[in-house]
């Protein structure tokens, strides 16, 4: 029998009523008695980890969830996190970076409506993930509403729909229907040796560009970050007429500071070389996101700059496909 730890962070699947709207507050036992009758050839432990709203998730809280399946890997099977939806694609991005070399599923799930209403998606959400974890693969994967992503390319696209996460810029993994598992594609066991590392500088900053954008909000974080994600127009590039962010950029490549200019545009990523916007950016000694989506490059730049000590070496990390973050890193 398969020995599968489920964490339990908070989030919506865990919520009740309060005095001012849906606040995470069942119990572990509360949670466990929904869906242990699916369960039956399972043995899961659960342990609450913390009682959180997604919306006030941390990095501090991924170094604590590292930690719990780091200090237990050796005793499950594979390990199952209930958390919120509306910061899950981060979470599901950081531990991908934070535990390297996994050869055991570490499956994260939660649901739209909470498990104890009648009309909820959680427990289906909730088998499905229990029982992808305790199959023969490895790797970080957000399962929902029967498909299966692989955890640097889970981004929620719906706020209400029991159908909210999609895989972006890359196949989904596999997908669930009546306990049977489908795939589509599946990651191979990494051949390194399992390691944590939960070095984290969360000194990051995302500026979702607009038109009227003032260069002046440049000095500013220049001054408290070390990392700035700049989410500009299709393919890449800033504006160089009228409101010019050229030089601010300049002062803060030569400042120390790591750039990564990335898109807003959801699928197919940024190509800076297109044209003349995007190649006087280029110029500069700025990282390119290629295809990874924004919850990725935020905490893959805060793992990074929490052990990469300049520029260059940050800008070495971020464009190396760590975890099928890129392209490139499924199609080889």
């Amino acid at each position: 029998m398969k020995k599968i730890l489920l964490l339990a962070t908070g989030g919506t699947i865990a919520s009740i009523e309060g005095n001012e709207g849906l606040v995470p507050g069942m119990t572990a036992e509360e949670l466990l008695v929904h869906f242990e009758g699916d369960s039956q050839s399972v043995d899961v432990t659960c342990e609450i980890l913390m009682n959180r709203d997604s919306t006030n998730m941390q990095p501090e809280h991924w170094k604590v969830i590292a930690e719990a399946i780091s200090e237990n890997y050796d005793l499950y099977d594979g390990f199952v996190i209930t958390h919120g939806t509306d910061t899950m694609g981060y979470t599901s991005a950081a531990l991908s970076y934070m535990l390297q070399g996994l050869e055991k599923p570490v499956v994260i799930t939660g649901s739209q409506v909470p498990i104890s209403f009648k009309q909820t998606d959680a427990k289906k959400n909730v088998a499905d993930s229990i029982h992808f974890a305790t199959e023969d693969i490895g790797g970080v994967f957000v399962v929902f509403d029967g498909r299966v992503i692989i955890g640097t390319r889970a981004v929620k696209m719906r706020t209400k729909s029991y159908d909210a996460f999609e895989s972006i810029n890359h196949p989904y993994v596999a997908s669930i229907q009546n306990k049977k598992i489908e795939y589509y594609w599946k990651p191979k066991k990494s051949s390194e040796p399992f390691k944590k590392d939960t070095s984290l500088c969360s000194d990051v900053f995302l500026l979702k560009l607009h038109p009227g954008t003032k260069p002046e909000i440049f000095d500013y974080l220049k001054n408290n970050y070390k990392g700035i994600v700049i989410e500009s127009f299709g393919n890449g590039g800033l504006p160089f007429e009228d409101r010019n962010l050229l030089p601010k950029l300049a002062e803060m490549v030569e400042a120390g500071v790591a750039v990564v200019i990335s898109t807003q545009c959801l699928e197919e990523g940024q190509d800076l070389y297109l044209y003349e916007v995007g190649r006087k950016v280029a110029q500069y000694n700025v990282i390119l996101s290629a295809d990874m989506n924004t919850e990725a490059i935020i905490a893959k730049l805060m793992w990074v700059l929490g052990k990469a000590d300049n520029v260059e070496a940050a800008k070495q990390w971020m464009e190396k496909p760590i975890a099928w973050d890129l392209s490139v890193d499924w199609e080889k």
